[in-house]
């Protein structure tokens, strides 16, 4: 019998794990952009998820701009289902840097869940690169590029959202 909770159905990430996988995802991308030698014109991270693999692949691939989205799809509880609302921007990348379809850019962010983020960010830049890290089933259709897929039941749990503390074991006490 499984008496464990939903969220306790994780995928722990460490910051070790999380820098491998950035790295592969730009070892992905590397050579895939519309520019000289594939190169891309700017990296966008989806904050607040998507700056730490976002600044990873920018090293990786010796992008210096770099600039941010913020979207908002979830209430402060996080991302149960009566808690899910319409996506808004809260702030926009460069309007210059991005042009009319962000073509070149690379939108980079943690994890493709609903999809409900990405929807409105590709909407607005239909000719960007979307990019995660992780993704799950029901949001795959809107990333172009991704490592890990996970299913969709499963809570991912990032190293900036945890701390170091005891576990009781499955069985036993000792």
């Amino acid at each position: 019998m499984d008496n464990r909770l939903p969220h306790e159905k994780g995928f722990h990430v460490s910051w070790d794990q999380l820098h491998r996988d950035a790295r592969a995802l730009a070892w992905r991308l590397q050579g895939q952009g519309p520019g000289e030698e594939g190169a891309w014109r700017a990296v966008v991270a989806i904050t607040r998820g998507g700056m730490a693999p976002a600044m990873i692949v920018s090293r990786e691939l010796d992008i210096r701009t770099v600039d941010t989205i913020s979207v908002k799809s979830y209430h402060s509880g996080g991302g149960k289902a009566d808690q899910r609302r319409e996506a808004q921007v809260l702030k926009s990348p460069d309007a210059a840097l991005m042009g009319e379809d962000g073509e070149g850019i690379l939108i980079i962010d943690d994890l493709v869940d609903t999809g409900k983020t990405l929807e409105l960010v590709r909407k607005l830049y239909p000719r960007a690169q979307i990019a995660t890290v992780y993704a799950k089933p029901q949001g795959r259709p809107q990333v172009d590029t991704f490592i890990t897929e996970v299913s969709q039941d499963t809570w991912i749990f990032f190293p900036w959202d945890m701390a170091l503390q005891y576990v009781k074991p499955y069985r036993g006490d000792d």
